[in-house]
């Protein structure tokens, strides 16, 4: 051999060409099309009888599409998906694929949750080349494949799991569904840092990608839609862990919410937007004396380092000085606060509990704050009011910006530009 090395041949597979070719988007010519003559089709939507994962799909579940679940073992996928079909079952043809339970077993929790049974199919199958020879003979409206990392085609030579097997797999799943108009429920597994697991070129394959997340300790659980083709991002559906399987819901802003006795410090209450609507949720801090060289940032639910320039923003432009404290930060329900209009809110948790003062009960905020010290408005801010409103809060600091044109019913509402303002108005209304 002319590279003069051993063990260097590497055995590939031939790929079937013409199959590939075909694309996801199941084109029939390579035709350049003009834009002014593609004719525009209303995209069907079915409705999966569970109103959170409908939010979460943009309305409900498109014809032809493939959507990417994700999340904890043990969090309910299976349960969540199981229930999807089993109550779609009676008005579309469908299909559950198992490849890592068997019959009996998806058989009992169906039975244990009291599901309907008589139109949902099963299949306990790992080879998609079989799944979908079988898929064409019964020809289900929806299809779950649960889950993607126990497929493998007979086109590769790799274990099941692996990076080759879980591409080429989903890109079959994936051009099966866009060809016969199936929409499809992959299951997906998550890594140790809760991403999921395998290549990230899946994410980018499928037309939408779910997070199933919770606290192992709580029944309440939480649907995130990360990617989505047909509706909003970072939309939020809410669901309960019953023993009859996940019950919806409705008013999720009630559930984050800890109503106290009496005014406690370190607790504020803030209104943050999830995809198409606003949830009330609890902010709570806890400030103490450090007794070490470095004192501790820890947060629950929201970014360290968006806690690190927020504490240096408070001593430079608020005057509260937090250097030698241990600073905890919590988000109550187990909610990921991911937008900046939080900050205010923060601050607020930390210096109601450094002050050991606390705030009114019916009290909301919300705001993003700059490095220079200036409260700047944040999106929906008339939405937010009203649902604060809603609730029976009668008091807010908000961004002037974000100031009402028309007050709201027993709301009384403080705009502020700065933080230096924003902790004036704070002292005047604590309790």
């Amino acid at each position: 051999m002319d590279c003069g090395g051993w063990n260097t041949l590497q055995e590939e597979q031939a790929m079937n060409i013409k199959k590939a070719q075909s694309g996801y988007a199941a084109a029939v010519n390579g035709k350049v099309t003009p834009m002014t003559e593609v004719e525009l089709k209303e995209q069907s939507r079915m409705a999966t009888e569970l109103t959170e994962l409908d939010r979460v799909l943009g309305g409900g579940l498109v014809a032809g599409s493939v959507v990417l679940l994700g999340g904890d073992p043990g969090i309910g996928k299976s349960t969540l998906l199981l229930q999807t079909l089993a109550h779609m079952s009676a008005k579309y043809p469908s299909l559950y694929v198992t490849g890592e339970e068997s019959l009996q077993q998806v058989t009992m929790r169906a039975k244990r949750l009291g599901l309907p049974e008589d139109n949902l199919k099963l299949l306990a199958e790992t080879q998609v080349e079989q799944i979908l020879a079988i898929a064409q003979q019964e020809k289900p409206q929806i299809m779950v494949i649960d889950s993607i990392q126990t497929i493998y085609t007979e086109m590769m030579q790799s274990a099941p799991g692996s990076v080759g097997q879980v591409r080429e797999s989903a890109a079959q799943l994936v051009r099966f569904a866009k060809q016969s108009h199936t929409a499809i429920f992959l299951v997906g597994h998550v890594t140790k840092d809760g991403s999921l697991a395998g290549p990230r070129v899946l994410e980018h394959m499928v037309d939408a990608v779910l997070y199933f997340e919770g606290e192992k300790d709580s029944r309440f659980r939480v649907v995130r839609a990360i990617k989505n083709r047909f509706g909003a991002v970072n939309e939020l559906g809410v669901f309960a862990m019953t023993e009859k399987g996940l019950r919806l819901v409705t008013n999720p802003s009630a559930l984050f919410l800890s109503r106290y006795d009496q005014p406690v410090s370190g607790s504020v209450v803030m209104v943050t937007w999830e995809g198409s609507r606003p949830l009330l949720v609890e902010v709570q801090a806890l400030v103490d004396d450090s007794h070490a060289p470095n004192p501790r940032r820890v947060t629950a639910g929201m970014e360290q380092n968006r806690l690190a320039i927020l504490l240096a923003v408070l001593h430079r432009h608020g005057q509260v000085a937090t250097f030698n404290q241990d600073v905890f930060i919590n988000v109550v329900g187990g909610v990921r606060l991911s937008e900046t209009a939080a900050d205010l809110a923060l601050l607020f948790a930390v210096y109601s509990s450094l002050r050991n003062k606390p705030l009114p009960n019916d009290l909301v905020v919300f705001g993003e704050v700059g490095l220079a010290g200036e409260i700047r408005p944040v999106q929906s801010g008339q939405e937010r009011l009203r649902e604060a409103a809603k609730h029976g809060f009668k008091r807010a600091i908000v961004p002037k910006g974000n100031l009402p044109k028309q007050l709201q019913d027993g709301l009384q509402v403080a705009g502020v530009s700065s933080l230096s303002e924003a902790v004036t108005t704070l002292r005047e209304w604590m309790v």
